[in-house]
C-alpha cells in the first residue's frame, strides 16, 4: 500500500530577500520557524529524495534502521523476499511512533501500545480484539486490514546506497542527480560490494542547511583547518574543480592532493604551523587507491541531507536530520569495501579520527555553525556576504569562489518561492 505525502496549507510568508539574486541570505533564512516549516513540507517531505541508509546496514530479511527523513520517523527494512523498504514510524492505529531501537531484526512489526502488528512491507497482520470480546465491543464491520497498513515511501536503491521520498511521483534518482553529480557519486560507489566500520553520531546547534554549505565552501579549509593546510590535503593551490547540476543543488568539490608543498598560499594564514609535527605519523599513511584516478579528495553534496565524503582513504556518508530551524544531528556512516585488505581497512579506521565529531578536521566545522547561528539570532536583519569571484553561478576550476553556495540557494529561493 502506497500514500503519497499529506498535503499543508502554506503559512503566507514575507519573503526576507532584498534583491533577486542569491549571494546574500537574510538572518531568517536560518533562524524563522515559519520558513523551515515551509522546508519540511516543500523540500523534505516534496519531491526531494532523502538519504536514508546503506544496504548493508540491514543484511538479512527482518533487519531495519530506524532513521528520518525531515523530522518524520522512518523505518528502513528488509522484506523477506530481499527488498528494501522505507516505512513511517506512526501506527495507523493511534501515531504512535512505535520502533524505538536504532537498528535490530523483528519477524514482524509490532506496535506495543495496542499491538497492530505490521510486515516488512508496512501490510496490517492484525489488530487484538478485532471481533470483540464475549460479543462486546471490535472494530467496525467493514474494518479491513489493507486499509490500514503502514504509510510507504518510495524507494530507490543504486550500488548500495538507498534513498526514500514521501512523493511517489518524483522523478528518477538519476535525473535527480544529473548527470555530472551522477558521475561524482558512481565514482565512489561503483557497485563493489560495501562494508560497514561503525557511526560517529553529534548534535549541532545550527540550522541544517549550513553543514550543507559547509561542504559547497572550498574557501574555508585551507583557511580554517590547520590540518589542510599544514600538512596539505587541502589548500587553495590544490588542483581543483568544481561541479553543480543542472538546478544547482547538488554539487561535487573534487581536489588533488600536493605532493610538496612549495607555493607561498599560506602567507599570512593564521591557521598554518609550520612547525607542527605529529606524534603518529601513520595518520597521513595515505595510499593512492586505483579508482581515484589522479583526484585524491571529492566531496559531493546531495541536496537536502547528504554529503558524500572520499577524503584521501576515509569513506563516509554524513545524514542532516533537522530537529528545528536551530539545531540538527549528523550522523556519519563510516565504511568501505568488501575487497580492502586489513591494512586497507585499518587505514579507513585510522583516517576517520580527522573527522567525525571529535575528529581533526570536522570540529572546527561544528564549531564555526554554532557560532555563525548565534550571529544570526544576534542580528535579524543581517544578510550574509557570498560574493567570492562574483555573483554568478556555474562550475570553476579553482577553489576561491562561493559559486556552489549561490547555486544551492538559487534553487532554494526556487521551490521555497521566497
Amino acid at each position: 500500500m502506497t500514500r503519497n505525502r499529506p498535503t499543508s496549507l502554506d503559512a503566507t510568508i514575507e519573503s526576507p530577500w532584498h534583491d533577486v539574486g542569491s549571494s546574500r541570505v537574510p538572518s531568517a533564512v536560518y533562524t524563522d520557524r515559519a520558513i523551515y516549516e515551509r522546508e519540511l513540507d516543500r523540500i523534505f517531505y516534496g519531491p526531494h529524495w532523502s538519504y536514508v541508509g546503506l544496504e548493508i546496514e540491514i543484511s538479512e530479511p527482518g533487519c531495519f534502521k530506524r532513521t528520518a527523513v525531515g523530522e518524520r520517523s522512518v523505518i528502513m527494512i528488509r522484506n523477506r523476499k530481499g527488498e528494501i523498504n522505507v516505512l513511517e514510524n506512526r501506527c495507523a492505529h493511534r501515531a504512535m511512533r512505535f520502533c524505538q531501537e536504532r537498528t535490530g531484526k523483528v519477524k514482524t512489526l509490532v506496535c506495543p501500545y495496542h499491538q497492530w502488528n505490521y510486515n516488512h512491507d508496512g501490510k496490517l497482520l492484525g489488530v487484538p480484539f478485532r471481533n470483540g470480546v464475549k460479543g462486546n465491543g471490535g472494530m467496525p464491520a467493514d474494518f479491513e486490514l489493507e486499509d490500514h497498513g503502514l504509510n510507504r515511501l518510495k524507494v530507490a536503491v543504486r550500488n548500495g546506497v538507498v534513498f526514500a521520498c514521501f512523493d511517489h511521483d518524483v522523478e528518477s534518482i538519476e535525473d535527480y542527480l544529473g548527470p555530472d553529480i551522477l558521475a561524482a557519486f558512481d565514482r565512489t560507489f561503483d557497485g563493489r560490494k560495501l562494508v560497514l566500520h561503525g557511526y560517529s553520531r553529534q548534535r549541532i546547534p545550527g540550522n541544517w542547511k549550513l553543514m550543507m554549505e559547509n561542504i559547497k565552501d572550498p574557501y574555508h579549509p585551507g583557511l580554517l583547518h590547520t590540518w589542510f593546510v599544514t600538512f596539505g590535503l587541502w589548500r587553495a593551490d590544490n588542483e581543483s574543480r568544481l561541479e553543480l547540476d543542472r538546478h544547482g543543488r547538488h554539487a561535487a568539490m573534487i581536489s588533488r592532493r600536493s605532493e610538496k608543498v612549495v607555493s607561498n598560499v599560506e602567507e599570512g594564514v593564521t591557521s598554518f604551523r609550520k612547525n607542527m609535527e605529529l606524534n603518529e605519523p601513520l595518520l597521513l599513511d595515505i595510499v593512492h587507491e586505483s579508482w581515484w584516478g589522479r583526484d585524491t579528495v571529492c566531496m559531493t553534496t546531495m541536496f537536502p541531507n547528504v554529503i558524500f565524503q572520499q577524503q584521501v582513504n576515509s569513506l563516509s556518508t554524513r545524514q542532516i536530520l533537522p530537529l528545528g530551524p536551530d539545531k540538527f544531528d549528523f550522523v556519519w556512516t563510516h565504511f568501505g569495501f568488501e575487497d580492502d585488505d586489513a591494512e586497507m581497512t585499518e587505514r579507513r579506521l585510522r583516517q576517520a579520527n580527522l573527522f567525525g565529531p571529535a575528529g581533526f578536521v570536522s570540529a572546527d566545522d561544528g564549531e564555526v555553525i554554532e557560532f555563525s547561528q548565534e550571529g544570526f539570532e544576534q542580528d535579524k536583519n543581517f544578510s550574509t556576504l557570498c560574493e567570492l569571484d562574483g555573483t554568478s553561478v556555474g562550475p570553476a576550476d579553482h577553489m576561491v569562489t562561493e559559486t556552489l553556495i549561490r547555486g544551492m540557494y538559487r534553487y532554494w529561493r526556487e521551490v521555497m518561492e521566497l
